[in-house]
């Protein structure tokens, strides 16, 4: 799979679409993520090398205007934790020698940048924990102004007409924004090049595999059990996606694992206690970031971050299918974008304001329900229940597939959306702002209402009351597909196949 910009649903408004840039030459569209520096960085600076590592770091990072100001009232789901994207691109070295690309098993783009790595690092509040969330490159999404594309292809439309790395950042994350209901608050971007200097100076880093690798593609070629990657096979490491069952989603938990691996590295009495070592890998990272901010102030946030406390993620998906746009096949990651929030809100947490909020009456709760299960129906027997229950009830309509059933709520009606989520036993419920008020949508999962208890016979013989309705939401489940588990890859000891 690989970005092709031309391949949306509609032509861009941006700009001239350009050729394809050396497919064939880069091995099948196998690119290099790097983002594995910033997190080392990061958890370096924790280490009491902050005052020195502030001279060898400002002089070298490149500060875009990548963030742009939250409007007034602007709806935070996830409050004061932070969520900072990670993005890596896969340019080559400029005037790079042959010798200079084989060391990166690697050759020549004819100039392309393609941000195929991107990843959102959710911090929480106090710092201690995190979850890296991955996007998958070939999602197939809606880019604003553009259509729908790749969501590699978003950093590349924010460039055109003037909009350089500037513009190519706001529209990544803007379309990640709408994407995952997310706000992002801070924005980081690596090269190639980046990667490769920082792993090599910090020497090889051990990795488990549950089986054999070998893949000509990338060049990866380990044996089952631990190995000590050096920097060139760490890049083979992870960007290898063929031979493997799910393609790029299994290459998204190659790139989770190094990450989680790397900083164990880093946290090592062995690297810590190394002066020279030290420097030399923040020399490596500061040459290779762009960021909106000053880098000692993002790696502050993760004083208190340690390998076992970072979980690992990908978003959820429908499938891999092949599309036909303009007459071309399109091989294309199918994101389940509607059930995508309430995985989500699955990782972060439930607002504040949910959490506290009593459940409303039936009678004071009005409620749309929308079909996604694929199941003919379940949108009118569902709203059938929830009036027999006493609810206000609008006609049911349908939404895109999803898994997971969810109660999709504004901010504000958080005491409707509990009532609602109590007797949907499993439903997620999702703050939202796409919707103007509470909305049950239906999943392929198969939770919805059931119809009330009839009430009791007078002359039944039985005193025996009726089991209780569970009064408490259940709305801090965690959907859990196959393809998104959450996995900790930081422990001692963790294979991956």
């Amino acid at each position: 799979m690989s970005i092709e910009p031309e391949q949306t649903t509609r032509r861009a408004r941006r700009g001239h679409v350009p050729p394809r840039h050396g497919r064939q030459k880069r091995g099948g569209g196998v690119v290099l993520p790097a983002v594995a520096g910033v997190l080392a960085m990061g958890l370096v600076l924790t280490g009491g090398y902050a005052a020195f590592a502030y001279a060898s770091l400002s002089n070298n990072v490149t500060k875009i205007d990548a963030i742009a100001p939250k409007a007034k009232g602007a709806d935070d789901v996830d409050g004061t934790a932070q969520n900072i994207l990670l993005v890596g691109d896969d340019h080559r070295p400029d005037n790079a020698t042959p010798e200079e690309m084989a060391e990166l098993s690697t050759e020549s783009d004819g100039g392309a940048t393609n941000t195929d790595t991107m990843i959102v690092l959710h911090i929480s509040a106090d710092g201690s924990q995190a979850t890296m969330i991955s996007f998958p490159r070939d999602s197939y999404v809606d880019i604003p102004g553009v259509g729908k594309g790749k969501l590699n292809s978003a950093f590349y439309y924010g460039t055109l007409n003037g909009g350089g790395d500037t513009g190519g950042a706001k529209l990544l994350i803007q379309t990640i924004q709408d994407l995952s209901g997310l706000t992002i608050d801070h924005y980081v971007r690596v090269s190639l090049l980046g990667f490769y200097q920082v792993v090599k100076e910090l020497g090889p880093v051990e990795v488990c595999l549950n089986q054999p690798a070998k893949d000509p593609y990338s060049g990866v070629d380990l044996p089952a059990g631990t190995s000590q990657l050096d920097a060139k096979q760490a890049l083979s490491f992870v960007r290898q996606r063929h031979g493997l069952p799910n393609g790029d989603l299994d290459r998204n938990v190659r790139q989770q694992y190094f990450l989680s691996q790397e900083a164990r590295k880093v946290l090592s009495a062995g690297t810590l206690l190394n002066p020279v070592k030290m420097n030399n890998i923040l020399s490596a990272v500061g040459g290779s970031v762009q960021t909106d901010t000053d880098l000692i102030s993002l790696a502050t946030q993760m004083r208190n971050l340690r390998p076992g406390n970072i979980q690992s993620a990908t978003i959820p998906t429908l499938g891999t299918p092949t599309i036909y746009v303009g007459g071309s096949a399109l091989s294309i990651v199918q994101v389940d974008t509607v059930g995508l929030p309430a995985f989500v809100q699955g990782l972060v947490g439930e607002p504040e304001e949910y959490t506290k909020a009593t459940a409303a009456e039936p009678a004071a709760t009005t409620v749309t329900v929308l079909n996604g299960s694929g199941v003919t129906g379940a949108a009118a027997a569902a709203g059938e229940n929830l009036t027999a229950r006493g609810f206000q009830v609008g006609a049911p309509g349908s939404s895109d597939e999803t898994k997971t059933t969810q109660v999709q709520y504004p901010a504000g009606q958080e005491a409707q959306a509990k009532a609602v989520a109590a007797v949907v036993p499993g439903a997620v419920a999702v703050r939202s702002t796409k919707v103007t008020g509470v909305t049950l949508v239906l999943g392929s999962d198969g939770k919805t209402v059931s119809a009330p208890a009839a009430p009791a016979s007078p002359d039944a013989g039985s005193s025996e009351p009726a089991a209780p309705e569970s009064s408490s939401s259940s709305s801090s489940s965690e959907p859990s597909p196959s393809s998104t588990d959450v996995k900790s890859y930081g422990k001692e000891g963790v294979c991956i196949n």
